[in-house]
């Protein structure tokens, strides 16, 4: 791939790399974002964290919320694909919005784009639920990528705080053992709080996605929605995407 941009700000090390229309950020080595235009969703871990968003009704999902931008994927197919009312995204690194706007194109006026930590920001957040909450919240450390909060106890209900009542919370987690071992699967009191709980994990990823459901969810359903709104043929989901999952279920 080509460096299409590069610079070191406070001991950090950006770089935005092309090859042809794809563009990928890069922080210290770490390969945080891929976005292309022409190819929207391209097989990578970003599309395990829109894919779910396609079990629900057209035009149910209004407010989303992503914690953690980065060079703003995630953000650009849910625009691309749901254009829900609004998506606000909430990202530490000054430098990771500036290549977000800049080279992945995250401009869109339904976007609003916020400089904020966004642990305090949403333990400080009072207004409107989200049908959608993402959390994507990663750092970089020794050139691999970790969780910045493990999700225990406070922050499954600080997540849950602004759920909407049918809402859907996403998380990234880093492998299969952090989702095991959050905190909404290990107590049953937020664990019984959802319909659907499940995870979508990708052969070439270590990380596993959660998938927490106000609403029964059904991968049947998923599958056709994303297949109509991306227009490609029936069935065809799992070659694009070739994603595995596993529903938890109540004990």
């Amino acid at each position: 791939m080509a460096i299409k941009w590069s610079k070191k700000i406070n001991g950090c090390h950006y770089e935005v790399r092309t090859a042809g229309a794809t563009c990928r950020l890069y922080t210290n080595n770490v390969f945080h974002s891929q976005y292309n235009p022409n190819k929207v969703m391209q097989g990578g871990i970003w599309d395990l964290l829109t894919l779910p968003a396609f079990a629900y009704p057209e035009n149910k999902i209004q407010r989303v919320l992503v914690l953690g931008v980065g060079g703003g994927t995630v953000i650009n197919q849910l625009q691309h694909y749901l254009k829900p009312e609004s998506i606000t995204g909430i990202e530490l690194n000054p430098v990771h919005l500036f290549v977000a706007k800049k080279y992945f194109s995250v401009k869109h006026p339904s976007i609003k784009l916020i400089e904020s930590d966004a642990i305090q920001w949403l333990e400080n957040y009072k207004g409107k639920k989200f049908d959608l909450i993402i959390d994507d919240l990663f750092g970089h450390q020794d050139g691999n990528a970790d969780r910045v909060i493990k999700v225990n106890k406070k922050w499954s209900s600080v997540l849950l705080n602004s759920l909407s009542d049918d809402g859907l919370l996403i998380i990234n987690f880093a492998d299969n053992n952090e989702i095991k071992n959050s905190a909404l699967l290990v107590y049953k009191k937020l664990f019984n709080q959802f319909k659907s709980v499940l995870r979508l994990t990708l052969e070439q990823y270590e990380n596993a996605i959660g998938v927490f459901s106000k609403k029964e969810l059904q991968l049947k359903t998923m599958q056709f929605n994303f297949e109509n709104a991306a227009a490609i043929k029936q069935r065809e989901l799992k070659k694009k995407i070739k994603y595995r999952s596993k529903f938890f279920k109540k004990s």
